[in-house]
């Protein structure tokens, strides 16, 4: 059975992530290796944070790895908060309420209220590196609803539904989210 470190603490990605492998790899969280450094991620892009993350673990702990950055990407607000989705807000740090508000405002009565949320997963395995991308399109309503999830779920509606993904539970959100999306692709692609 291949090891292979996910850089994640979050227990509910873990179990997701966990799942979707199954029995082929034993997939290992941080604590697991015994990393407790807040892992730098200072990069301009989704893409650049996955593997700065990614690229940490390897060089610190020698062992194969992957790891994930997501950020929900408005249309009229040119791609924003994008990589900056966790620390939106001034002067936060993960406060998705801050965060929620601050979007809201920002768009105010905008019409245009097309977004995506965008995961990538950047994997080096074998001294190569890949990557993976999932993408859910849908829209930003105009108020919060639903109390699931976390993030901007309350906030988002995927396309094809009437409901925020907080409003969905997490079966269905996971099912048809972004992060799932791209760990099928790794999936697929460990599988192969």
């Amino acid at each position: 059975m291949k090891k292979i470190v996910f850089a994640t603490n979050n227990k509910h990605k873990l179990d997701e992530i966990r799942e979707i492998l199954g029995k082929n790899f034993e997939i290992v969280s941080l604590k697991d290796i015994g990393c407790d450094v807040d892992i730098p991620e200072t990069g301009n892009t989704l893409e650049d944070n996955a593997l700065q993350k990614a690229e940490f673990i390897k060089q610190h702990y020698g062992m194969d790895c992957f790891a994930d950055d997501t950020g929900l990407e408005v249309e009229a607000l040119n791609g924003a908060p994008g990589v900056h989705s966790a620390r939106y807000a001034e002067g936060t740090d993960h406060d998705s309420n801050a965060n929620m508000d601050k979007l809201l405002k920002e768009l105010g009565n905008n019409n245009n209220r097309k977004a995506r949320f965008r995961t990538v997963i950047a994997l080096l395995l074998n001294g190569e590196t890949y990557q993976f991308e999932g993408i859910v399109n849908g829209h930003i309503a105009y108020e919060k609803h639903g109390t699931e999830g976390f993030g901007y779920d309350p906030i988002f509606v995927p396309e094809g539904y009437d409901h925020s993904f907080a409003e969905l539970g997490m079966d269905i959100k996971n099912h048809i989210s972004h992060r799932a999306r791209a760990v099928k692709k790794l999936a697929d692609f460990l599988h192969q």
